[in-house]
């Protein structure tokens, strides 16, 4: 058991301010302490861990291993410390920085223009966005929720489903009436088929036929993109076919700006939608408030 007199949290919170300022004279600024008394706390308590957390330098602060599992795991206490002081008092609002991560187009869709009522509602919360398709470590990346689409790896996250979204091949009516529309999935070879840049979960085009057979077409096209929005405006522009998310590209398919392809030999086949993050039922106020919202707004089904 750990000695009474070791103000451990205390410590943790010198120590991720070391961390996030990036060096021991900004957050002695920011803590109304001297530069000497924060290093001389992060010694202390390196020497009670008994392992290095950072390797110093006249130029900057480097995290060792040690040290950035320790930021990560000093990050969650901290959080549930304040969620426990601020439940614990009447009325107490979420508050504080909210970090999520999205792919592009449920971004740019549906998190961008939903931001302004969320925030309306909880003001004292301040959401930091980052749009990638690419998938990240939510601990590495510092994230409190991520969105993800397609099948969940296992892991020891939580997610929250916020819907699913049937696949659609598609193409802009100019593309169509300059190379003909394909009746098969054969005629997609004399089309121009436009794939991702990124690793996909299956590499090829999933097509049905009517006696129950199935087949693949790889697309191979003159041009390939990053993410899901990229690909959207570059099948507006007319360059070729491509297949994408119903979710995504549903007011361009009703507005008639894309027309689908090969409906006929669609499979159905759907992405899910989920919101992941850390930490189960311990939850600060501001992430499970974020949750509820997107549960509630979001329709994608």
């Amino acid at each position: 058991m750990a000695r009474m007199d070791i103000n451990r949290s205390g410590e943790m919170e010198v120590f991720v301010r070391v961390v996030d300022l990036g060096g021991f004279s900004a957050a002695a600024r920011a803590l109304r302490m001297t530069p000497s008394a924060v290093s001389k706390l992060i010694a202390r308590l390196e020497a009670r861990l008994g392992t290095r957390l950072v390797n110093r330098s006249t130029r900057k602060l480097q995290l060792t291993p040690e040290g950035s599992a320790f930021y990560d795991r000093a990050l969650r206490v901290l959080a549930d410390l304040d969620e426990a002081e601020r439940g614990a008092a009447s009325g107490a609002a979420p508050r504080g920085r909210l970090r999520v991560n999205t792919n592009v187009p449920f971004g740019t869709h549906y998190l961008i223009p939903l931001l302004p009522d969320f925030l309306k509602r909880h003001p004292e919360v301040n959401v930091e966005v980052t749009l990638t398709d690419t998938v990240v470590d939510l601990l590495e990346d510092r994230a409190d929720v991520a969105i993800r689409i397609g099948p969940l790896k296992s892991s020891q996250l939580v997610a929250r489903k916020l819907g699913e979204s049937r696949m659609m091949l598609v193409a802009a009516p100019a593309y169509l009436g300059a190379r003909g529309t394909p009746e098969t999935p054969a005629d997609l070879a004399r089309h121009n088929l436009l794939g991702f840049s990124f690793a996909r979960q299956s590499n090829g085009w999933p097509f049905r036929k009517a006696d129950g057979s199935a087949s693949a077409v790889v697309p191979t096209g003159n041009a390939q993109v990053s993410d899901g929005e990229s690909m959207r405006l570059l099948v507006l522009t007319g360059l070729g076919i491509s297949r994408l998310s119903l979710f995504h590209i549903g007011p361009d398919v009703a507005a008639g700006r894309l027309v689908p392809v090969l409906e006929v030999y669609n499979p159905g086949d759907t992405e899910s939608i989920h919101a992941i993050y850390v930490g189960g039922g311990h939850l600060p106020a501001r992430v499970r408030a974020f949750l509820d919202y997107l549960v509630e707004r979001v329709r994608l089904d």
